[in-house]
This record gives C-alpha cells, sequence and structure tokens, in this order.
C-alpha cells in the first residue's frame, strides 16, 4: 500500500512526541510506502506571526524574545533528537529574515507566508531526523501555488505532475519522505502558504498526485464524533462518514478537515481516516465515498462566536436587487455569510456572520445602505450560536425537521433562525448562546446518536 499521514501540532508538541510520531512512521513502512507531512510544533505558528509582526514595527525587544523563544523550544527537540546541525541553520535563517523585515520597516503578504514557512521546515527537519526519513520542502516536492500569499491555491496539474515526477523515484528506492505541510512555492520559486488547513491539504494533495491507496490524519481525538463529548456525555466516534458528511462537519466547527483540504481526496476517490496519534491502533473514523451503515441524523454541532445580523425596511419589499445590494456591500468588505434567512414578505434579510466580523459589516451596512434609505434598520444580537444536524441520509426523508423542532420545543429553546440547504445535508437552526448545549443535547438524545 501506498500511505500519506500528516501529523499536527499537537501531535509535535516536544521531543517525546515527534519520536513517537516517527514510530509511527517507521512501523508503517515497513510494509508500505509512506509519505508524511507535518504541522509546525504546537503554538509555532501564533509565535512567528508575533514575530514578523514585531520586526516590521521595530520591537528588538519582542523580536528577540520571541526568537529566544523558538529557539529555546527547537534546540530542545534537536538535542534529544540529534537533529541540532539542522535546526540551527535554519533558526539562523529565520532570524536573518526577521533581521531584514525590520530593516525595511514593511511586513507584506509574501514576506508573512516566508516567515511562517519555517514553522513547518523546523518540525519537518526534526521528524526527518527522528524517522530516518527523506526531508523535502513543499516547493522541493514540488507544489506549485498561484501568488495569493496567506491562502495560495494549488495550480493541480502541474503540482500532480511534479510530485509524481520528484516522489515516485524517492519511493521505489525505499525511501520514506517528510514532506513540509501548509507551504509551496509559486512558479518562480517564490514562498506560499495555503491558509486554513493548509498541512491537512498538502496531505490530500500529496495524496491525489501519488494514487495513494489511504490517507491518514492524526491528531489528538479518537476521531470525529456524533456531537462535542464536552458538551454530550453519551457522543460516540462515527466509524464512517461521507465526503460530503465531513465538508459539512468541518464547516461548523468539528475536528474535520477543513473543506477545501478534503477536496483533492474526494476527487480522487481515497479514502481518509482521522486517527489518533496516541491511540494509532485505533479504528478513528473513515471518510469515503458511498453512504454508510447509520441513520439519517449523524451528528449534532455547535457553531460558537456568531451574531445575527437583521436588515429590514418596507423600502425592500418587491424591490429586486436589494439582497444583492445587501450582499455586496458586505462581500466589499470581506464579510462572510455563514447562514441566511428571508420571508416571503421580503420585508427582512436575516444573516449569520462571525462575530469578528461584526464591526466592518455594521459599519459597510450603514454606510451603503442606511444612509441611501434602501434599507431602515440594522438590528444585531451578538449572544446567538448555530446548532447543526448533519446527515447525508435526510436527503428526502420526511419528518426530520419536524423531529428537530418537537425535540427544541420539549428543551424549551426558542429558535430565531432556520436555514437548510437544498442538498439537505444539514439543517441550522440560529439560538441564543444560553440555549446551544440544551439544544445539542436534546436533538442527540431525539436521534438517539
Amino acid at each position: 500500500m501506498r500511505i500519506i499521514m500528516k501529523f499536527g501540532g499537537s501531535s509535535m508538541a516536544d521531543a517525546e512526541k515527534i519520536r513517537h510520531c516517527a514510530s509511527i512512521i517507521q512501523s508503517a513502512a515497513e510494509q508500505n510506502e509512506v509519505v508524511a507531512t507535518v504541522s509546525a510544533m504546537a503554538g509555532v505558528t501564533d509565535q512567528l506571526i508575533e514575530l514578523a509582526e514585531a520586526a516590521a514595527s521595530g520591537n528588538r525587544t519582542v523580536k528577540h524574545t520571541l526568537l529566544g523563544a523558538l529557539r529555546a523550544q527547537h534546540e530542545t527537540a534537536a538535542g534529544a533528537i540529534g537533529a541540532d546541525t539542522e535546526i540551527h541553520r535554519i533558526l539562523d535563517d529565520l532570524e536573518t529574515l526577521a533581521t531584514g523585515i525590520e530593516a525595511v520597516g514593511e511586513l507584506t503578504q509574501r514576506s508573512r507566508d516566508a516567515v511562517l514557512a519555517y514553522g513547518e521546515h523546523l518540525s519537518t527537519a526534526l521528524i526527518a531526523k527522528a524517522a530516518n526519513a527523506q526531508p523535502l520542502s513543499g516547493r522541493e516536492a514540488g507544489i506549485v501555488t498561484d501568488d495569493r500569499f496567506g491562502e495560495a491555491s494549488p495550480l493541480m496539474h502541474i503540482t500532480c505532475h511534479q510530485i509524481k515526477e520528484r516522489l515516485e523515484p524517492l519511493l521505489a528506492g525505499g525511501a520514506t519522505v517528510i514532506v513540509t505541510g501548509f507551504q509551496a512555492a509559486t512558479q518562480h520559486g517564490v514562498v506560499t502558504t495555503l491558509g486554513r488547513g493548509g498541512s491537512d491539504y498538502t496531505a490530500t494533495i500529496l495524496g491525489k498526485a501519488l494514487h495513494a491507496d489511504e490517507i491518514r490524519i492524526f491528531s489528538d481525538v479518537d476521531g470525529l464524533m456524533t456531537a462535542d463529548p464536552r458538551m454530550v456525555n453519551d457522543a460516540k466516534l462515527l466509524d464512517g462518514i461521507t465526503f460530503a458528511e465531513a465538508v459539512e462537519m468541518g464547516q461548523f466547527g468539528a475536528k474535520s478537515m477543513h473543506p477545501r483540504a478534503l477536496e483533492p481526496a474526494a476527487e480522487a476517490k481515497i479514502p481518509v481516516r482521522m486517527a489518533n496519534t496516541f491511540h494509532p491502533d485505533a479504528p478513528g473514523t473513515l471518510i469515503a465515498e458511498g453512504a454508510p451503515e447509520g441513520g439519517s441524523v449523524r451528528s449534532v454541532l455547535m457553531l460558537k462566536n456568531v451574531a445575527l445580523l437583521t436588515v429590514s425596511g418596507a423600502a425592500m419589499i418587491g424591490r429586486p436587487g436589494t439582497a444583492a445590494s445587501i450582499f455586496s456591500a458586505l462581500a466589499s468588505e470581506d464579510v462572510n455569510i455563514l447562514m441566511i434567512s428571508q420571508t416571503v414578505s421580503e420585508a427582512g434579510i436575516s444573516m449569520v456572520i462571525s462575530k469578528a466580523q461584526l464591526t466592518r459589516a455594521s459599519a459597510v451596512l450603514d454606510r451603503k445602505l442606511l444612509r441611501t434609505g434602501l434599507v431602515k434598520g440594522v438590528q444585531v444580537d451578538r449572544d446567538t450560536v448555530v446548532v447543526a444536524v448533519v446527515g447525508a441520509k435526510m436527503h428526502g426523508e420526511p419528518g426530520i425537521a419536524a423531529k428537530i423542532f418537537t425535540a427544541i420545543a420539549e428543551g424549551g429553546v426558542n429558535v430565531l433562525a432556520i436555514a437548510q440547504g437544498s442538498s439537505e445535508l444539514s439543517i441550522c437552526i440560529l439560538v441564543h448562546a444560553d440555549d446551544g448545549p440544551t439544544a445539542v443535547q436534546v436533538l442527540h438524545t431525539a436521534f438517539d446518536l
């Protein structure tokens, strides 16, 4: 078999855990061809962001403090693993880059990506040494992207060709390969990063290019659950789910993969297994084609840190283009709309957005719509959560919505807004934040999960 493995930051927290990950790789490599990719050590990416910003602002004290902390963390691990030479060189290069940003006094998206990529350079050097494997950067492996720094998109055709061309000979020669997660390069060789879920994305890109038999995503949980076990005591592990269900669950904050990261595996029909680094022999959750055995509803999830924004006014009724004006205004400020609800009367449109984007959203609606008279009011409710019921087999099955609302009513929960897509993969309800845990619990019980 050909297996792609990915280890997250919590799995790479210190030398002991890195050696443990290396042992998993080596064990699998005894009978399989293995390519692995890793995230930065726990907490490192945040430190690198602070370092880049401190360097650009000329704050030498913070810059030196952060460089010192990064050195201590990685040199301690390197000393235990025996990777001192490699780590010293990478850390010296990072310090040189930070000094250059300080000299220019400006942090561009390009230079920010260059700094952030060092987290994976460091972790890859450590685990490659521990696993006696061949380390490669994303650029060296052949992952090519556009130049949208911070959230780059792979040029998949050339990427797959180059990965196959560069990694196949190494695998044929019996090597185990470790590729830096999260990072790649433009066609001109400039370092880029893949954004949220970037290391998972690296794993699925490698899987697609190399026609892998399975992709294994290791983290600190056993797999995907029917609900958050901190909220529902009898939440159970899901043995298997479809790609569509996994995408939906990822949107609602489950410890699934980022939807974009799942796309290459789904296209190539390569199964993805969510596994626990610290229980590597446990089955985990398999994400694969075809509906798994189980009921209509597979999971009940809760999305926090959202707010309800309601735009209303009599002038909106029967007026074509009103919704377009609202959405265009929000898009101009890069506000992402998570959920939309509108009545047939057209007197109001309710939207759920991230709390972090609320200030920008309110300001642009005031500037572009309230002052023009197109809408008469914008109401905000900050204390809300989205509760989502997810399941591929919900499609076309009558009575699901009735069961949801009966359970919610019996739980004494008031529903603020409702949304369901035409795919019927999920039904979302917006409730007050205090009612969120109760809503999850009563729905989990109602569907006997």
